[in-house]
C-alpha cells in the first residue's frame, strides 16, 4: 500500500468505528482488497469470539475499498451505496482474521456501464473471512448500487 498513513487518517476521521476496533487494510490494488480484524478486548463478545459487527465491518470495507478506488476521480462522479448484506458464519472466530475480496475488476467494468448508460448498477461482491490457519471463519456477500450524480443546478 502507498499511503498507509493516509489509510489511517481516512479511517480516522470517516469510519472511527472500525478505526479504534483496530480493522486495517492489509493490502489494497486495483483488482484486491485484503482487511484484517484482530481479536482483542474491544473486538470480542461475550462467548469469547470475535463479535459479528466487526467481522461485517471488515468485510464490508474489503469491498469498499475496492469500490472507492474505481469512483474516486471519474466524471461524471459516481455515488455508492450499501443494499444489502449476506454473512454466513462459518466457524468462531477467535483470532485475527483477514477479509479478502478480489472483484476490482467487475466493479470497474460495471462502473463504466453505469456512467455510459447513465442509469444504476448493482453488484454482490464476495468477501471471505480466514483465520491464521486458513479455515474459512466467514463469507459475506455486499450488494452495491452505483449510480452516476446528476447536477441539481441544470
Amino acid at each position: 500500500m502507498k499511503h498507509p498513513v493516509k489509510f489511517r487518517m481516512f479511517m480516522f476521521s470517516k469510519l472511527p468505528s472500525a478505526f479504534f476496533a483496530g480493522i486495517r487494510i492489509k493490502y489494497a490494488d486495483e483488482e484486491r482488497c485484503e482487511v484484517v480484524v484482530p481479536y482483542k478486548w474491544y473486538t470480542q463478545n461475550p462467548f469469547r469470539s470475535t463479535y459479528f459487527a466487526c467481522l461485517s465491518m471488515a468485510a464490508e470495507m474489503s469491498t469498499g475499498i475496492l469500490a472507492m478506488a474505481q469512483v474516486y476521480g471519474r466524471k461524471p462522479s459516481v455515488s455508492m451505496l450499501v443494499l444489502k448484506v449476506y454473512g454466513d458464519y462459518k466457524k468462531k472466530a477467535t483470532g485475527r482474521t483477514t477479509f479478502v475480496c478480489g472483484q476490482g475488476r467487475s466493479i470497474k467494468d460495471l462502473i463504466s456501464e453505469a456512467i455510459r448508460t447513465g442509469e444504476a448498477r448493482c453488484i454482490s461482491l464476495q468477501s471471505t473471512g480466514r483465520n491464521e490457519a486458513g479455515e474459512i471463519v466467514a463469507e459475506f456477500l455486499i450488494e452495491w448500487s452505483f449510480k452516476t450524480k446528476t447536477n441539481r443546478n441544470s
